[in-house]
Formats: C-alpha cells, sequence, structure tokens
C-alpha cells in the first residue's frame, strides 16, 4: 500500500498530544476487595491504600506524555476512538509493541513488527493493511504505549 493511500485510509491517528504533569497528584481510595460486579462498601475499614494515578501509569515522569486516538485502527487491541493513551518515550521500542510512531510527519499508533530485517507497523483491524518501513518513508518512533485510558 503506498503511504499517500495509506494516509488516506488511515484511522489510527493521533489528534492531541498532552505532557504528563506529576506535580499534581491526587491519591484515591483503592479497596481491599474485589467488585466482580458491583462495587464495594465506601466504609474505611475496607481501604487498603491511597492510589495515585500519577504513580501508577506514569513510571517516567520527564519522558511520558498522553495523547488521544482518532480512529479505530487498533481496536482488536482494546484501543478505541477517542481513547487517551500514556507514551513513555524512555523505553526501547521492541518487536510486539504498541507504537506512536511518526510518518512522513503525521502521528500514528500501530503495533511493531520485526521480520526478516525489515520494519514494519501493523493495525490492530481487519480493514487495514500493514506498512513497510522503506527507505522513503520518514519514520521515527515517538514512544512506546504502556496504558490505553477507555471510557465506557
Amino acid at each position: 500500500m503506498e503511504l499517500k493511500e495509506y494516509k488516506e485510509k488511515s484511522q489510527g491517528n493521533v489528534s492531541k498530544i498532552w505532557l504528563s504533569d506529576p506535580s499534581e497528584s491526587i491519591a484515591l481510595p483503592l479497596f481491599s476487595h474485589t467488585a466482580p460486579a458491583g462495587f464495594p462498601s465506601p466504609a474505611d475499614d475496607h481501604i487498603e491504600e491511597r492510589l495515585d494515578l500519577n504513580k501508577y501509569l506514569i513510571k517516567h515522569p520527564a519522558a511520558t506524555f498522553f495523547v488521544k486516538v482518532d480512529g479505530d485502527s487498533m481496536i482488536n487491541s482494546g484501543i478505541h476512538n477517542g481513547d487517551i493513551l500514556v507514551v513513555d518515550r524512555s523505553l526501547e521500542a521492541r518487536d510486539g509493541m504498541v507504537i506512536v510512531a511518526a510518518l512522513n510527519g503525521e502521528l500514528t499508533v500501530k503495533r511493531l513488527k520485526k521480520k526478516n530485517n525489515k520494519i514494519w507497523l501493523y493495525a490492530e483491524h481487519p480493514d487495514y493493511k500493514p506498512i513497510e518501513i522503506t527507505e522513503g518513508i520518514d519514520f521515527m518512533v515517538w514512544g512506546v504505549v504502556t496504558n490505553s485510558i477507555h471510557k465506557v
């Protein structure tokens, strides 16, 4: 698939970027009981600890940013249109990881695959073909996706 054709059809791009701000901390209650079909009683004796989502989701604050997904190309990996991804630029992108990459100046979210000394970007949707990274494509890994925040 030509890159031009891919850009016209692509539905896994990034629509917004935010930097992480670890200076603000909000500790929320983390209950010690599981809740398979409901919510536990908010009684204080069930609170195991306080959970700070910055500490839970962000391992390297200076290298972490957030992106908003625009499209459905990664839906079969649980990444939906409108989701917020936590992206860590300090991690090495390895085979099989979901990454945010720049392709000719445009950001996209795809799964990185390395085969026969070639680099491929795979969508997680049957309607989208893999993209082989060739010499004619300006390609750079922006970071590794570590978490996806999905609203229901």
